[in-house]
Formats: structure tokens, C-alpha cells, sequence
């Protein structure tokens, strides 16, 4: 398990300077992100803002989708502020129609149950219909589509197969405590610099509740860690995911929601699991 990092300055700046090499590398002419109206979209789509500015003085445009399914409509206000604020190009989609002819195509069984199971499977059609767009769209585009997962959500499981992950992570190494505490680093920057727009959309997404987006349960916590203190900030409440995460072999740990749900989702983080050549052809 990764160990915390508090120096936000030298981890934005290695994050731009990495993520510069390698989009140099791949010679595309535009990134697409989907914006959800959460922290770690809007935290990628300013890592990726200042990625371009170095690279090329955004001559590469940074596509921003809004794709609404079902969504809590202040969630899409944050999503559509903070693309206006990060993104050049501008895209609001309302697919929940098709999403709902989809759902009662695929789900002959439990499409209007609200069993935990069946909400789930319509949380999942949701994020791979998303993904698919995106990926259309970056296909047209000459672009790769951004990933905006991160470690925590990585070690939970808290994510949909072959349904979140794009082509380049900027995030995805990085601990919720970390991802919340370089928010506030270039929310600080951003006031300093005098880009008030920058800021205010990533603080709003600081202080929001975060969700899956999916409709699932009403926040984060629900599924990850039901019985948090409801005084605590998102961010406090997440520090204390991560802490029991890094420290999930000690006895005090061994009983925390985050660490069985860890133990309980190994089958997502080996997926796919492919036969060894080695045992194949023995």
C-alpha cells in the first residue's frame, strides 16, 4: 500500500510533467474527458488544462462530455461548470431514454426491481453506455479518453468493469486523501493566479457529497462506509477509508466495512484472468 503524500506542489507538478511526456508521445489531437460533476473528474480535467497549456499552448483541446443519465441535476450543474471552466470543447448529452430502451433490452429480469443487485446492474449499464460514447467520440476526435479513477476507488472495487477505465490515469495512483488534498493545493493556486472560475469549480466539487453518478445509493458512503460519523467532511470521512486500507492486516481494521468490501471485490481487480501460456502449452 502506498504510503500518504502531503507535498501537493512536487505531486502536481511530477502528475503535468508525466502526463506531458506521454500524450506528447502518443500524438493525438485531443483529449475527452466525461464530467460528472464529482471531485476526481474535475481535479483530472484541471491536471489535464495544464498538461496542454505546457505542451503545446492548448493547440491539443481538451473535449469535455456531460452525459446524463438519470442524474441528480446539481451534480450536471458542477459537471457543466466545471467543462465550461477546464475544457475547450462542449458537449451536454441526455441519454436517458436510450438508456431506459437499453435497460429493458438487456435486463429481461429485475429491470424495474429496486433490489441492492438490480440497481446495480442498471448502475453498470449506465457507466459502459457512457463509456461508449466517450470512446466513439475520441475515436472521431483523433483523442484518448482520461480516466478518472483513483487508488481508493481502485482498492474498493468501486467502479464498473470494462465501464470506468480509460486510456491514461492521472489520478489513478493516487489515494481519495490525496486526490481531496491536491484539489485544495490548486484551488489556492488557482485564487492566487486570479482564476476565480478554476477554483470555485473545484471547490464546489470539494464540498459536495460525493456519489457513484449511477444512481446506485445516495452518496459514496452508503456502499463504502455506512456507518461514518455524519459530522465529518467528505474528505475526513475518506481519510478514514484510506487509513483503515493502509492498515488492513492491523486487528483494529480487520472488521472495517472498507477492508471487507477490499476483500470482497479481488475478482475486479484480476479481471481479466487469463490462462497462462505456460500451463497451456506444458
Amino acid at each position: 500500500m502506498y504510503e500518504f503524500c502531503t507535498d501537493y506542489e512536487k505531486m502536481f507538478e511530477n502528475i503535468v510533467a508525466s502526463a506531458y511526456t506521454h500524450i506528447a508521445a502518443q500524438k493525438v489531437k485531443s483529449l475527452v474527458i466525461g464530467m460528472s460533476g464529482g471531485i476526481d473528474s474535475t481535479l483530472t480535467a484541471a491536471l489535464a488544462w495544464e498538461t496542454l497549456a505546457r505542451l503545446d499552448g492548448h493547440k491539443t483541446k481538451l473535449i469535455g462530455r456531460v452525459i446524463d443519465i438519470e442524474s441528480d441535476p446539481e451534480e450536471m450543474k458542477r459537471a457543466v461548470k466545471a467543462m465550461n471552466a477546464f475544457c475547450h470543447g462542449h458537449g451536454y448529452h441526455e441519454m436517458t431514454d436510450f438508456y431506459k430502451d437499453a435497460v429493458q433490452e438487456i435486463m429481461w429480469v429485475g429491470s424495474n426491481s429496486d433490489s441492492m443487485k438490480d440497481r446495480i446492474r442498471r448502475g453498470n449499464i449506465k457507466a459502459r453506455l457512457r463509456m461508449i460514447k466517450l470512446y466513439d467520440l475520441a475515436n472521431s476526435l483523433d483523442g484518448m479518453v482520461l480516466s478518472t479513477d483513483n487508488y481508493t476507488e481502485y482498492l474498493l472495487g468501486f467502479w464498473t468493469l470494462h465501464g470506468d477505465v480509460g486510456d491514461f490515469g492521472m489520478i489513478q495512483n493516487l489515494w481519495k486523501t490525496e486526490v481531496y488534498g491536491l484539489a485544495e493545493y490548486l484551488m489556492k493556486r488557482y485564487n492566487r493566479l486570479k482564476m476565480y472560475k478554476f477554483a470555485d469549480s473545484l471547490k464546489e466539487c470539494v464540498d459536495a457529497i460525493p456519489t457513484d453518478g449511477l444512481g446506485v445509493t445516495d452518496s459514496d458512503f452508503d456502499q463504502i462506509y455506512p456507518d461514518h460519523d455524519r459530522n465529518l467532511s467528505p474528505a475526513q470521512i475518506y481519510y478514514k477509508v484510506d487509513l483503515a486500507l493502509r492498515h488492513r492486516h492491523a486487528m483494529q481494521y480487520k472488521d472495517h466495512t472498507a477492508v471487507k468490501r477490499w476483500n470482497a471485490t479481488t475478482f475486479k481487480r484480476n479481471n481479466p484472468f487469463n490462462i497462462p501460456r505456460e500451463y497451456i502449452v506444458k
